[in-house]
């Protein structure tokens, strides 16, 4: 819906509303009492994050996933760490193409993926022409360093300044070869919490080193909803 990606503009973007302003992370203004910013994220019952404990088998396409364009630019909004995209990039999935808006990350991860939590997500927000949502996530674990992340890091932005990367790079080169991926319906992980999310979690987990994610960490600080309750979804997984 259109008021699905309003939403989420008004959230991930800078604002001078007091939806951006007035939720975060600390004990004040933490996911405890984004409730009081959100109806639905005290209300929700598809929320996100989730621990994908027991998936189910099923036959699901693989991911179509054509990314032809660049990250651009990186923007520290106070919640999250941003990149702008240029150029064209869709998802094509269930008869309809969404088109990605943007990416941004979290330290630790938010979803869990049965009990095991990694140090760094990334959520590649797409958006189709009727406003609905669909997330692919991807998981980053300790190893070796990561040089696309260096170059999105290399200008690390202050709070509330946006910078233009030194040198773009391809969207596609931070997708992880193999895309076989968990499906669930869920939620944005932040206010206003809106529901009827497409998420596609990979399996494969890229690699980053101790040093970034200590970097990353030291910007973005916990900035990870705490797990929500899978009620009576299924998660599916695709081979």
């Amino acid at each position: 819906m259109k008021k699905q990606i309003s939403a989420l503009f008004v959230t991930l973007a800078l604002s001078n509303t007091a939806l951006a302003f007035e939720w975060g992370y600390e004990d004040h203004n933490g996911p405890e009492h984004w409730g009081k910013v959100a109806n639905e994220c005290a209300m929700g019952k598809n929320q996100s994050p989730i621990d994908i404990a027991q998936p189910v088998e099923a036959e699901m396409k693989a991911l179509e996933l054509n990314y032809a364009g660049q990250a651009v630019s990186v923007i520290n909004n106070g919640h999250t760490l941003q990149a702008g995209v240029s150029g064209n990039n869709f998802l094509n999935v269930d008869g309809k193409s969404f088109e990605l808006k943007q990416f941004h990350f979290h330290t630790p991860s938010e979803n869990v993926i049965r009990g095991k939590q990694y140090p760094l997500e990334a959520h590649f927000v797409h958006a189709d022409s009727e406003g609905n949502l669909a997330v692919v996530a991807v998981m980053y674990d300790t190893g070796k360093q990561n040089p696309l992340l260096s170059e999105l890091t290399a200008k690390m932005p202050t709070v509330g300044e946006q910078v233009t990367l030194p040198h773009a790079f391809d969207v596609a080169a931070l997708l992880p070869k193999q895309q076989d991926y968990y499906r669930f319906n869920g939620s944005l992980t932040t206010p206003p919490c809106s529901e009827g999310v497409r998420w596609f979690v990979l399996k494969q987990a890229s690699e980053l080193s101790s040093s970034q994610t200590e970097q990353l960490m030291s910007v973005m600080g916990h900035n990870n909803r705490p797990l929500q309750p899978l009620n009576a979804r299924t998660v599916l997984s695709k081979d």
